[in-house]
């Protein structure tokens, strides 16, 4: 995976999953399936990791993802876009890696 352009998707990502800060349910829901996909980062790739290992992680996500976040969805809330809340996740798990840089 190249690694710039999976950092540039992160930050998408987040800038998407600010910018539904002015729909507060929306912005909450998206914020807690966001953080499920974080709690699943740190069982597949630990606290102890670089950018290079979480884009690793990135280029299966597409799955993954998607499978705990319709798990974590509550029966009646509404199909949520998967590439914001998992971009959003790895945007901000990213600033835990070793060699992280802004």
């Amino acid at each position: 995976m190249n690694l710039e352009l999976a950092r540039q998707q992160w930050d998408t990502g987040r800038r998407r999953l600010d910018a539904a800060r002015s729909d507060v349910d929306r912005h909450t829901r998206l914020l807690r399936l966001s953080g499920v996909v974080e709690s699943e980062l740190r069982r597949r790739v630990g606290q102890t990791f670089t950018i290079e290992q979480l884009a690793s992680a990135y280029a299966a996500a597409d799955v993954w993802a998607l499978a705990i976040v319709d798990d974590a969805r509550g029966e009646d809330e509404p199909p949520v876009e998967i590439s914001l809340v998992t971009d959003a996740a790895f945007h901000e798990y990213a600033r835990r890696a070793l060699d992280y840089r802004a």
